[in-house]
């Protein structure tokens, strides 16, 4: 743990996991069977992951910053029968209680709440051994939910041996150079996906784990050289936030440790990664997936550099480019993105969602927007959901957004659509400033005259709002949907 110093061996690790795995046994707990846990990136968090992992269980692990409304429906609709929380997250488990009838047993740690035991006592009560005939477990992580109520995502539960290696870590070994010498910063909360499945593969490739507790560009910084880290994986965020630090801080760090560093989440602003890359040299991969694993595409440095902008080329199964009846468009022209693969996902109970995602030809898509080069490359548009249509000219903000966040005015900026009476909607951006005591007019309109060097005006906001902080997601997702609510509400209409 990289704030607290403590070490955790794999002797250690495994033999908490079967105590783990042995207390959701006596508990009746069987392979197939449901927990959840809502804990932060915590000395024990990995340990409640392998002991569900041992025990063949299917296991949810929900963000620590949800409100108790969200948090009791996640817990509630993945039929969880044990909910494990943490001091920190207290306050919600406990509020959540009458509201998730199905949980039989309820556990914290580092803490007291009323109607729970103590994580502690429980583990220490159970012996060391293995469970017999282990099965492996999957996880059922929920979609942040920035475009609509959370989602699970069911992946088919396959039931092989403990022993197997899951997809991502075949797919770290082989893409990635995962093995038992490689140390790992993971700078992310790992409640979410990539972060906790790249920790696991991590662990069954033999190799270190360094996690934070939370990200701090500098922290981060003196954690690569103290470390000598070699793999780690970002959002575009925190490259930004590392860029903007003073370049006597950057340059007071040794970060020529680093082999790998891997990005995802959000598209990256091409300036940032060419930044990042000059710093780092050529070692950053990047990737586009989801939580769903119906497709991957991936690229180096050196496919980046030949084609700035893109997120890769699809290395899991076909890609298909379809406009909105389904057909195939043309190279180059924008499109919902589908992959043909043989991995299948659900909705966990919501086989309208789930039917959405899927194509007439059984191929699957995420709901993003992106196009493709002559040579195969994706180059990702937005979400389907945040296009704007203005004077009927379609229109994706994260162009916008793109060029918003390299200006060093801005700490962080979100583009979406408000209701306009001539032209159905217009452009608006809301922007957090690096300087509070700068918001106002002439920040505004600088900062619309930015956006008009570099794109068309019908792509560029009209207004400019400004706020304190704007509601993302510890990933680097944007809630933009929260935004976006509050000015369509006041119109009367969503569309």
């Amino acid at each position: 743990m990289a704030g607290s110093g403590e070490i955790l061996t794999y002797a250690e690790l495994d033999e908490r996991a079967n105590r783990l795995s042995n207390l959701f046994r006596s508990l009746g707990l069987q392979a197939g069977d449901h927990v959840a846990m809502c804990v932060e990136n915590h000395p024990r968090f990995l340990e409640l992951a392998w002991g569900a992992h041992y025990a063949g269980l299917i296991y949810t692990f929900a963000s620590t910053r949800l409100t108790a409304e969200e948090l009791a429906y996640i817990v509630d609709d993945c039929d969880a029968r044990v909910l494990i929380a943490s001091g920190q997250t207290a306050a919600q488990a406990e509020a959540i209680t009458e509201a998730t009838p199905k949980v039989e047993a309820r556990f914290v740690i580092d803490g007291e709440i009323a109607g729970f035991e103590r994580y502690e006592d429980a583990i220490a009560a159970q012996p060391a051994t293995p469970l017999g005939e282990r099965q492996a477990g999957v996880d059922m992580l929920y979609s942040s939910g920035t475009t609509g109520k959370p989602k699970g995502v069911a992946i088919t539960y396959a039931g092989v041996p403990l022993e197997t290696p899951t997809g991502v870590t075949l797919l770290t070994m082989g893409l990635l150079g995962f093995d038992e010498h490689i140390r790992y910063l993971s700078p992310a909360p790992m409640y979410h996906a990539a972060p906790l499945r790249f920790c696991m593969s991590v662990h069954q490739a033999g190799g270190t784990v360094v996690a934070m507790e939370r990200f701090e560009p500098e922290r981060a910084l003196a954690l690569i050289q103290e470390h000598r880290i070699s793999h780690s994986q970002w959002v575009p965020t925190m490259f930004i936030r590392l860029l903007k630090l003073p370049g006597e801080v950057r340059d007071r760090y040794d970060v020529s440790s680093m082999k790998v560093m891997v990005h995802a989440a959000a598209p990256c602003p091409v300036p940032a990664k060419q930044q990042i890359i000059e710093w780092f040299g050529p070692v950053v991969h990047e990737y586009y997936a989801g939580t769903e694993g119906n497709g991957f595409v991936y690229c180096n440095s050196e496919e980046w550099l030949a084609h700035p902008g893109t997120v890769g080329k699809s290395i899991l199964g076909s890609m298909h480019i379809c406009d909105d009846e389904g057909h195939e468009v043309p190279l180059g022209v924008p499109g919902t993105i589908y992959f043909e693969s043989a991995s299948q996902f659900e909705y966990h109970k919501d086989p309208e969602k789930t039917a959405r995602a899927r194509h007439a030809e059984g191929w699957t898509t995420l709901g993003d927007v992106g196009r493709v080069d002559e040579d195969g490359f994706l180059y990702l548009t937005d979400r389907q959901a945040y296009m704007i249509i203005t004077g009927g000219v379609n229109v994706y903000p994260q162009e916008a957004e793109n060029i918003l966040a390299m200006h060093p005015a801005v700490a962080d900026a979100a583009v979406f659509g408000v209701p306009d009476d001539d032209f159905g909607e217009a452009v608006k951006a809301v922007v957090q400033p690096a300087d509070p005591d700068a918001a106002g007019a002439d920040l505004a309109a600088e900062l619309i005259a930015h956006c008009r060097q570099h794109l068309a005006d019908v792509k560029c906001p009209r207004t400019v709002d400004f706020r304190a902080e704007l509601p993302r997601h510890p990933t680097g997702k944007l809630y933009k949907r929260l935004l976006k609510d509050e000015y369509w509400a006041a119109a009367g209409r969503s569309i």
